[in-house]
C-alpha cells in the first residue's frame, strides 16, 4: 500500500511542504557534472554512438548513487531504492510503499553540494521547510540542467547575409561560460509591420526549447559584430541565470544578471551604440 508520495515538478513557484498535489517549479549556473553525464540532444549534437531500443539519456556514477542511497536509507531507517532520472518536470519523487521506499531524483543532485544534500534529505525525511527552501534555490539555480520539454519546429538558420551566429556563439560561450551553454541559435523570422515601428525585441530566449532567437534586423552591414554579441551574450545569461522569484515581484533581470551582465568586454561600447543607432534599428 502506497503511504505517501512526494513530488517536485517543473511547475510552480516555491517548494512546497511535503503532500499530494504540491509542486515545484525550478530554472541556473552552469558546471560539469561529475557524477552525471546527459547525452546531448541529437538536435544539437550527433553522437558516433548507437544506442540499443531504449537507449539511455544519462550516464550514472554508480558509487555516489549507492553513498546517496545509504544516507537516505539511514534516515528513514528503512530499505531505500534510489533511482536517477533526467525529468523535465519531476525533480524529486518519493513513495514509501510494503516497507520499501522508493525515490526518484534529477541527476543534479548527485554532484549537489553536501549542504544541499544534507538538506534534501532532511527534506523528505522530515518535510523541514527550512530544508526545502534550500533544495529549491538549488534548483532553481540549476534549471539549465534540466532537458528542454519542447521540439524546435522552424529551421535553425544560424548563418546570416552580414553575420554569422555560430562561431560568435562558439566564442562567446568559451570565453564567459567555459563552453558549458548548451542552447541552440538562430535568426528570428523577419516580419513585416505595418507603420511605424516604435519598439524592438532584439534577442529572446526560450527556456522551453533551450533557444536563443536574434532579430534579423542585427544582419546588417553597418550593425557592428560586437553589438551583435551583446545581444547574444545578454541571452546566453537567460540561459544560465533565472529570474528572481523572491517574496517581491518576479524580476527578470536582478542585480546578479545586470553585474554579470557588465562583464562583457564590449559592454559599455554596445550601449553607446544601441542609443546612436536605435532608430535606424527601428526602421530596417
Amino acid at each position: 500500500m502506497v503511504m505517501g508520495q512526494v513530488l517536485f515538478p517543473y511547475a510552480a513557484p516555491l517548494l512546497p511542504r511535503v503532500g499530494r498535489g504540491k509542486y515545484l517549479r525550478p530554472g541556473s549556473l552552469p558546471r560539469v557534472s561529475t557524477a552525471v553525464v546527459r547525452v546531448p540532444d541529437p538536435q544539437n549534437a550527433t553522437l558516433p554512438v548507437v544506442f540499443p531500443a531504449g537507449k539511455p539519456q544519462i550516464f550514472v556514477h554508480e558509487g555516489v548513487r549507492q553513498a546517496l542511497e545509504r544516507r537516505l536509507a539511514q534516515a528513514r531507517k528503512r530499505p531505500v531504492v534510489l533511482s536517477v532520472t533526467d525529468n523535465r518536470r519531476s525533480m524529486i519523487a518519493l513513495s514509501d510503499s510494503d516497507g520499501v521506499v522508493r525515490a526518484r531524483l534529477h541527476h543534479m543532485f548527485l554532484d549537489a553540494p553536501r549542504s544541499v544534500q544534507d538538506a534534501l534529505v532532511r527534506y523528505l525525511v522530515r518535510q523541514d521547510r527550512d530544508a526545502s527552501l534550500v533544495v529549491g534555490q538549488y534548483i532553481e539555480q540549476h534549471g539549465h540542467r534540466i532537458r528542454a520539454h519542447r521540439a524546435v519546429l522552424t529551421p535553425l538558420v544560424t548563418v546570416g547575409k552580414h553575420h554569422d551566429l555560430l562561431p560568435l556563439f562558439h566564442k562567446l560561450n568559451a570565453a564567459y561560460f567555459g563552453g558549458m551553454v548548451d542552447a541552440r541559435v538562430t535568426w528570428g523570422r523577419r516580419r513585416r509591420s505595418s507603420g511605424v515601428r516604435r519598439t524592438i525585441k532584439l534577442g529572446s530566449y526560450s527556456a522551453a526549447e533551450r533557444l536563443i532567437r536574434i532579430h534579423p534586423n542585427l544582419d546588417r552591414p553597418w550593425v557592428p559584430r560586437y553589438f551583435v554579441g551583446m545581444v547574444l551574450f545578454h541571452e546566453m545569461l537567460h540561459h544560465v541565470m533565472p529570474a528572481s522569484h523572491g517574496p517581491g515581484p518576479r524580476m527578470l533581470h536582478p542585480p546578479e544578471f545586470r553585474d554579470r551582465e557588465r562583464a562583457y568586454r564590449h559592454f559599455e561600447r554596445s550601449n553607446t551604440w544601441e542609443r546612436l543607432h536605435i532608430t535606424r534599428l527601428l526602421k530596417a
